[in-house]
């Protein structure tokens, strides 16, 4: 059984330079760069097993691309991490509504699809609507579809529909805790 919980809303105020995350903390933000697809945040983390995470926010593929950079000791598989979400934006502050679907791409494999049975109980708890599950759902069959026609390479797949994602070349961990 899923763990239940609420949807997860985040806001990223690009003026301030700041993300609140799903917990209402708000983070000092290193860099945001806004394109004409999509917003770009990377920050610290002060996370145990991940130290610092850069973001793509991307509207209207409803994507959130994440690196988590995680401490020694805790490494993943993933190359990338994307969240299913609703994103908007309201002058120079982006929100995400995340829909409980995850992606875990690693380049070359085929993509991980994590976490439906969170979002077929949260629609079943009424946390989120029948239309936000379908819109889940056909973004997480167009993404995948994507990336497994690139070579199971999302940022080939990205590119390929003119959305070419940077990233940062090095990172400097925040400390845990």
């Amino acid at each position: 059984m899923a763990d239940l919980h609420p949807v997860k809303a985040e806001t990223f105020s690009v003026k301030e330079l700041t993300n609140t995350d799903p917990k209402g903390f708000l983070r000092d933000v290193d860099t945001y760069q806004v394109t004409d697809f999509g917003l770009y945040m990377a920050r610290g983390a002060d996370h145990p097993d991940f130290g610092y995470l850069e973001s793509w926010l991307i509207p209207q593929l409803g994507l959130r691309a994440n690196i988590f950079h995680y401490r020694p000791g805790h490494d993943r598989t993933e190359d990338f991490y994307f969240d299913i979400a609703d994103i908007t934006v309201d002058g120079d502050v982006w929100s995400t509504r995340d829909l409980y679907v995850d992606l875990l791409s690693t380049v070359g494999n085929p993509v991980d699809v994590d976490d439906i049975d969170e979002l077929a109980a949260a629609t079943s708890a009424g946390l989120i609507t029948a239309d936000e599950a379908e819109r889940a759902i056909e973004t997480t069959l167009t993404a995948v579809d994507g990336i497994t026609r690139n070579g199971d390479d999302p940022m080939a797949w990205l590119k390929s529909i003119g959305i070419e994602l940077t990233w940062a070349d090095n990172v400097e961990l925040a400390p845990a805790g």
